[in-house]
């Protein structure tokens, strides 16, 4: 299991006409998990200036399970599927205040060198780390929403 997490509430303006948390805050909140686990690898804002690198979001897929309400608690975790010398196929778990997974998120992310503007590998310390965080859960099963695709299903 990953050491990261990261703990938010719903905020009262992320409440939408339904009186449940709007779908764009999801990914807010999945936006913020990931800027955090980001930091958590190394990359924070010390460690972007020393290997003048950062990581653009390439591609991401959510999917909504629960309903979420204002002022509920929630607690978002991260699992790296797969990596390799500048991407990190990563897989991000809300649970709500019960345990219960109310929303997941899986995205590809880059490593960006910041003078060239370029893709470029992960400076050592970061892949390293994303290494031990991969090596933690790698042989477990994928989740079910891993791999997803929209589409009306035909019989």
């Amino acid at each position: 299991m990953s050491s990261f997490s990261y703990k938010q509430t719903v905020l009262s303006d992320w409440v939408d006409y339904n009186g449940h948390m709007n779908d764009a805050e999801y990914n807010r909140a999945f936006s913020l998990a990931t800027d955090a686990f980001i930091d958590w690898i190394g990359l924070d804002e010390k460690g972007r200036e020393q290997f003048q690198y950062t990581i653009f979001t390439l591609e991401t897929h959510t999917c909504y399970l629960k309903e979420m309400h204002e002022g509920a608690a929630f607690e978002v975790s991260a699992r790296v599927l797969d990596f390799d010398a500048k991407r990190i196929h990563l897989f991000l778990t809300m649970h709500n205040a019960d345990g219960e997974v109310v929303a997941t998120l899986e995205e590809m992310l880059m490593g960006i060198d910041q003078n060239e503007g370029r893709p470029a590998p992960f400076p050592d310390e970061v892949s390293e780390k994303v290494k031990a965080e991969h090596d933690k859960t790698s042989a477990q099963e994928q989740p079910k929403q891993v791999g997803r695709t929209i589409g009306i299903r035909r019989k």
